[in-house]
């Protein structure tokens, strides 16, 4: 475990959040709380069992908050309190002693199949994939259970805030096949911004809470391209809602999964119109979602009204918005970076070798002045230790020669210095990203020659394009004020606009 325990030493001056008199008044105050509340209740039945044993009861409602993946290792966590209530409370009561009599707390037992349900290799003899599928189906014997033990007319909340793309598809593989479909989600800020978990890494700030309830068991199957066309449907109005309810970033994204899941879920099995006998997966479900989703984003940022999704960008200039509208030009904590990623169907390890676009670091260094980068840095120059935040390469650090160039088919001085990743056997062109067009137009106006500007636009057929001049807005707005490249920027924005202007004239 990546903790060093020590003693808490609480400040007992001082009267901020970290002081004595603060933590007391928390205290008190949550007690008060919790006292007033519990007047109004009936006495809870508590039931300390397997969450896939039978209860013999019939329940109108079933809330659970699911472990994460392998988010969180909770029984190693409760050993460290584990041995100190021990030592306090055995003896006082039969009850007490009975649960305190192991050595620690639950573990997965191998001999039953049962117990505590995270996926940690270090439970299964370090099998990777055995914790897994362990995970898995103990996900889904547990929503199989849940299913079992409702009512009909019962519902089923499911409280998830996980960032990782597998763990949502656990998730939500195990809800279907349970047999349940989703009604309704909402995110909820539940998280305290100012823990320190979130400080320190890419921790979400909402969790996700779905409702499902219980689906018919003479449900057919459903087909892909009605059940796509009614996610879009459903999802659009949302994510406005959510969008203006200033939900950004991974909570944005996830958010969206429940109002999409409306319509996948409500089919035992979801089969592809154009492809008999095979059906769509939850994963290529979700993948559909995410890009939706950053398409929505993505138009919010290139739309001065910010009311349509765009389409046709490319999937390395989305990241880029993605990530620029976030984060700026600082550093990024690697969790939403890769979630971005994801989303838009690529690796952070591409972004980094291949595209050259992001810089891997080990730890904050503040914010990149840009105006203070020379042309003499390097890319990888970064520190890697650990990699645990990114930052955008900006314009004039992206050094190498084929940028914006399609090494098969443009004629060009660099032209001899392959791509990563170049077949020589291929002779297909490929997409060159826009954002990497962009760049390349800004260092050859840096280079003070506007014939190859103008060269460069024509190569690429840019002023015809119907995504170059929001994008370009979009970039100028995004760059600080009084700085290079925003003034390179509007720079070529004028001169583009200009030329447009002249050509209708003589039209």
């Amino acid at each position: 475990m990546p903790i060093t325990w020590d003693f808490v030493e609480i400040p007992i001056c001082n009267t901020i959040g970290g002081g004595f008199e603060a933590q007391l008044d928390w205290i008190a105050r949550y007690l008060d709380h919790a006292l007033e509340a519990v007047s109004y209740c009936s006495e809870p039945y508590v039931h300390n069992h397997s969450a896939i044993e039978p209860s013999g009861f019939e329940y109108d409602a079933v809330i659970t908050d699911p472990p994460y993946y392998d988010a969180i290792p909770y029984s190693d966590l409760m050993d460290f309190f584990f041995v100190w209530l021990k030592r306090l409370l055995i003896g006082v009561s039969n009850v007490f002693n009975q649960n305190f009599e192991p050595k620690s707390s639950p573990k997965w037992d191998h001999s039953r199949n049962d117990g505590e349900l995270i996926d940690d290799s270090s439970r299964h003899e370090g099998d990777a994939l055995r914790s897994k599928e362990i995970y898995e189906m103990g996900m889904f014997r547990v929503f199989e259970s849940c299913n079992k033990q409702l009512k009909t007319d019962g519902r089923m909340v499911v409280v998830f805030a996980n960032k990782k793309p597998d763990a949502w598809e656990t998730l939500v593989s195990g809800i279907i096949r349970a047999g349940f479909v989703v009604t309704g989600s909402w995110p909820i800020q539940t998280e305290m911004a100012t823990r320190m978990r979130a400080k320190t890494s890419a921790a979400l700030a909402s969790s996700v809470w779905i409702v499902c309830r219980k689906r018919s068991e003479i449900t057919r199957p459903g087909w892909d391209n009605r059940v796509l066309e009614e996610m879009r449907a459903n999802i659009t109005t949302r994510l406005r809602d959510f969008w203006d309810a200033d939900i950004r970033g991974p909570d944005f994204v996830w958010a969206a999964t429940g109002p999409a899941l409306e319509a996948y879920s409500q089919y035992p099995v979801v089969k592809k119109a154009n492809q008999p006998g095979e059906t769509l997966s939850v994963a290529e479900f979700l993948t559909h979602v995410r890009r939706m989703v950053v398409d929505f984003v993505v138009g919010r940022v290139l739309s001065e009204a910010g009311e349509e999704a765009v389409s046709g960008l490319d999937a390395i200039t989305t990241y880029y918005l993605l990530h620029r509208h976030d984060f700026g030009m600082g550093d990024a904590p690697a969790g939403p970076c890769i979630l971005y990623a994801v989303s838009c169907g690529l690796s952070d390890k591409d972004l980094v070798d291949r595209h050259d676009l992001l810089s891997r670091k080990g730890k904050s260094e503040g914010q990149v002045d840009e105006d203070r980068l020379e042309e003499t840095d390097e890319p990888g120059d970064e520190s890697e230790s650990g990699g645990s935040l990114f930052r955008l390469k900006a314009w004039n650090q992206r050094k190498r020669p084929n940028l914006g160039y399609d090494p098969h088919l443009d004629h060009q001085p660099a032209a001899s210095h392959k791509l990563p990743g170049f077949d020589e056997a291929s002779s297909l062109a490929i997409e060159i990203p826009l954002i990497d067009q962009v760049h390349r137009l800004m260092q050859l106006w840096r280079g003070g020659d506007v014939s190859n500007v103008d060269e460069y636009l024509d190569l690429r057929g840019l002023r015809r394009s119907q995504l170059f001049h929001p994008l370009l807005q979009a970039l100028i707005e995004l760059a600080s004020e009084g700085s290079e490249e925003r003034s390179i920027l509007e720079s070529i924005s004028n001169h583009v606009g200009g030329r447009r202007l002249l050509v209708q004239r003589l039209i």
